[in-house]
């Protein structure tokens, strides 16, 4: 089997490959758009800015080639947040796979409005997440065996709104979509290559699809 990893201005995608290496997977780095058409899958990795990245992009013609694969394909973090529509980071028009907009983290929303929690707590949560936290509300075969409410690693300051395509939800100062998936493309906020043994497990179901 071909896992392809796409290749451009991404942050993370050293981690990921050391992921896929553990579960004795070697993929293939690539920003060839032949190589990407024929590979089994695709994960589209990311760390980074969304405007500027998504400038990147245009620049290698990989926005057209991303949403025109036929395979299944996942988005990872910034991934996630550029297979959307669009991002209020740099106010970048992004891929529009997803039908659902990024947008910032406000902190002064109130907790006991958005969450009902006592308003006490508003000041704990910092931004950007930085850490673990839980998903739910897990559907499909990319969270197969996978327990509701498992943690997952997260670092983002931007969230993409809930929407059809949710088919995993987290709390941070409200609730967003932390998984999204139409058709042969999947995404999830958190980073499963950082989230140990749970991390892993959904990399080998995307692997499975």
């Amino acid at each position: 089997m071909k896992i392809a990893i796409i290749k451009y201005n991404a942050g993370n995608v050293r981690s990921v490959i050391f992921a896929l290496d553990r579960i004795g997977i070697e993929p293939v780095l690539t920003d060839d758009p032949e190589v990407l058409n024929s590979a089994d899958k695709v994960i589209f990795p990311g760390v980074g800015e969304a405007s500027s990245t998504m400038k990147h992009l245009h620049e290698l013609g990989l926005d057209k080639v991303i949403v025109n694969l036929k395979q299944p394909v996942l988005g990872i973090c910034l991934g996630m947040q550029l297979m959307c529509k669009h991002s209020e980071e740099g106010n970048a028009d992004c891929l529009g796979i997803f039908d659902l907009n990024v947008k910032k983290f406000n902190d002064s929303v109130s907790l006991q409005e958005k969450v009902g929690q006592q308003e006490s707590l508003r000041g704990s949560l910092k931004i950007p997440q930085t850490g673990w936290n839980n998903i739910r509300k897990l559907k499909g075969k990319l969270f197969e065996r996978i327990p509701e409410e498992s943690f997952m690693y997260f670092v983002h300051s931007y969230y993409a709104e809930l929407g059809a395509n949710t088919i995993a939800t987290t709390n941070y100062i409200l609730d967003y979509s932390s998984a999204l998936n139409k058709n042969n493309f999947y995404a999830v906020q958190f980073h499963p290559e950082k989230s140990s043994d749970i991390g892993q497990k959904l990399l080998e179901n995307f692997i499975r699809l």
